[in-house]
């Protein structure tokens, strides 16, 4: 009969809505304790997963930032660019073969010096320019020489030394082989003869009916 009486609460308890009631109250307690820790921390992984991927996007903005800085403005360039290149052709790129021979034959006047053998080779035509070669004998003293030279380097009309050679000396006259390069627009180059060699001494003149090297 006690232990009838010591079980029986129990038994009651057990039987109680109530008691059922608090403890489906406590596993939903638990299970939504549970789910918000994992929410949290499915949120932080997130949040720093996001974090990174966004300071990786601003890294790789700032690099194509950097590669591309070059880039601006390049239209603007290279328009100042053909710009210059053009003045720079209207100043100093001779129009045709008789104002590289007169500039040539008023340089040697200047200088004092002789030149003989004078022979103008047109290179293949270029998009741009056509390269004419002129090569020389020189002869004079060494002061007139070298004043050649200079006047050639620094001359208005665009001219570069390609070669120079000593082929004799006696006495204070010395000579020189000379070959300089300057260039032509490639029509003006088509348009005009080669000039002919002029007599030593002489200041290169060219003929208006002479044909290209090798016609």
């Amino acid at each position: 009969m006690n232990d009838r009486r010591t079980i029986s609460p129990w038994r009651e308890r057990l039987a109680s809505p109530l008691t059922w009631h608090i403890a489906g109250f406590v596993l939903l307690l638990l299970l939504v304790i549970g789910l918000g820790i994992r929410v949290g921390l499915d949120w932080a992984a997130t949040n720093s997963h996001s974090t990174d991927a966004l300071a990786g996007k601003q890294v790789q903005l700032k690099a194509l930032d950097l590669e591309t800085a070059p880039l601006r403005g390049l239209n603007k360039r290279v328009e100042e660019s053909h710009t210059r290149m053009h003045a720079f052709y209207d100043k100093r790129i001779p129009p045709n073969y008789s104002s590289i021979s007169t500039r040539i034959g008023e340089l040697q006047v200047a200088s004092g010096v002789r030149l003989s053998r004078v022979q103008y080779t047109q290179g293949p035509p270029g998009s741009d320019l056509t390269e004419i070669s002129a090569d020389a004998g020189i002869s004079g003293d060494y002061p007139q020489i070298m004043r050649f030279v200079n006047s050639i380097e620094r001359d208005q009309t665009f001219f570069i030394i390609r070669a120079m050679a000593l082929t004799g000396q006696q006495g204070g006259l010395v000579n020189l082989r000379l070959r300089v390069s300057t260039w032509l627009r490639p029509a003006d180059a088509a348009a005009s003869g080669l000039p002919t060699t002029p007599p030593e001494g002489a200041t290169p003149t060219p003929e208006p009916s002479a044909g290209k090297e090798g016609e």
